[in-house]
């Protein structure tokens, strides 16, 4: 079997089981294709009080953190904010060497571009073995600066990228240079055996929710680019004018206390519900008793909350940003800009009111993590073949 080296700056961690989920699923998946060892490497950033935001501080794990279904190797590798950045692909590879050489790969695939995708690029060419490289999103929506600068090195010299998304795929090859033939799309897959249709009324008898209440969900980090603050000001004006209306918010994140602290200034305490970061199998109860399901995110690659939203036969408000016209048309929800609690406001209601085909909605959902694997393995078999590199 390939022996596959995966290496991966995001994983679902204990306070967050929303982060890296698209990884962990492609990884187990992949496992039962291939040999594969999981190479969970974390920027490790010092604490420094009015300097490093508590963005970098938060959700670095032991290196002893394992993960159900990987075999799974855990460890940091030391940045300063800023400061290190023209280094962290260097450091990244350092840390990652030793690792990856004691695992004898094939080959190595690594997901985000930079810096994690940059130094399993050195690693590889260290190990005169080929690299092919995962974009996920908003690695590949810097613009200018540095950071641009080593995606535009790291794609180059991959010898194969992967992205989520036709959308990501153009802006790799037209902002990027990437070659054509090099850029591969495999869009996300989902765990059907946990997303699918379930009675509402019973899901909302489980989870204490009132039977007769709109209620609108999100699921993901809490972090401003998800459109944290939109979200809530739409949903302030949305309650206006629904009493019955209730806002479910499951996930963690960096705006945690500060978004339950607006939310408490703008007397909204009593409606809306945050259950925390749940395991998959929560999340698609709440998902399936809830009406609608929103992301109101600035930048996506392919949200996979929305595929699985749209899999427990719900309708989905989102940002048309990214992959996700790909997955959203008006049969199945409503796309909206970003940044505009306004249109947030008025396409939740619409959504709320609309007789949505809710069978239909989830029939059209059927791609699994096995296709995904499956596709995965595909393109690191052809670059593995001597006639194609």
């Amino acid at each position: 079997m390939t022996r596959i080296a995966l290496v991966t700056p995001m994983l679902p961690v204990p306070h967050d089981m929303t982060r890296g989920r698209y990884i962990h699923e492609t990884a187990r998946a992949l496992s039962s294709l291939a040999t594969v060892k999981v190479f969970f490497q974390q920027a490790s950033y010092p604490r420094l009080p009015f300097v490093a935001p508590r963005s970098f501080l938060d959700g670095t794990v032991g290196e002893d953190y394992t993960i159900d279904g990987l075999n799974v190797e855990t460890f940091t590798y030391p940045v300063l904010p800023v400061v290190s950045r023209a280094i962290n692909g260097h450091v990244s590879s350092a840390a990652l060497l030793p690792r990856v050489r004691s695992f004898q790969p094939d080959i190595v695939l690594a997901y985000w571009v930079y810096p994690d995708g940059y130094g399993a690029l050195r690693t590889a060419r260290r190990l005169g073995v080929p690299c092919v490289v995962g974009a996920l999103g908003s690695d590949i929506h810097v613009r200018s600066g540095f950071n641009a600068f080593m995606t535009r090195q790291t794609i180059a010299g991959a010898d194969a990228l992967l992205t989520v998304s036709e959308a990501m795929r153009q802006t790799a090859i037209g902002t990027f240079g990437a070659k054509p033939d090099k850029v591969h799309t495999i869009v996300n897959g989902f765990n059907t055996s946990v997303f699918h249709p379930r009675d509402r009324l019973q899901m909302r008898q489980k989870l204490g929710m009132q039977a007769d209440e709109q209620s609108v969900i999100y699921v993901g980090r809490f972090v401003e680019a998800k459109g944290m603050r939109e979200l809530v000001t739409a949903f302030t004006r949305l309650r206006a004018e629904r009493p019955r209306c209730r806002l479910n918010l499951v996930g963690d994140g960096v705006m945690k206390d500060e978004l339950a602290a607006l939310l408490q200034r703008e007397g909204l305490g009593d409606s809306v519900r945050m259950p925390g970061g749940l395991p998959p199998e929560q999340v698609a109860e709440w998902i399936s008793a809830s009406d609608v399901l929103t992301l109101p995110s600035w930048s996506e690659g392919y949200p996979n909350v929305v595929v699985e939203g749209a899999a427990c036969g719900r309708p989905v408000v989102a940002t048309d940003v990214g992959g996700t016209r790909e997955i959203l048309d008006a049969s199945n929800g409503i796309l909206i800009p970003p940044k505009d609690p306004q249109a947030l406001q008025t396409a939740l209601a619409r959504a709320l009111d609309a007789p949505w085909d809710h069978a239909a909605i989830a029939a059209r959902m059927s791609r699994t993590w096995h296709d995904v694997a499956r596709e995965t393995l595909q393109v690191c078999e052809q670059v593995l073949r001597p006639t194609a590199r």
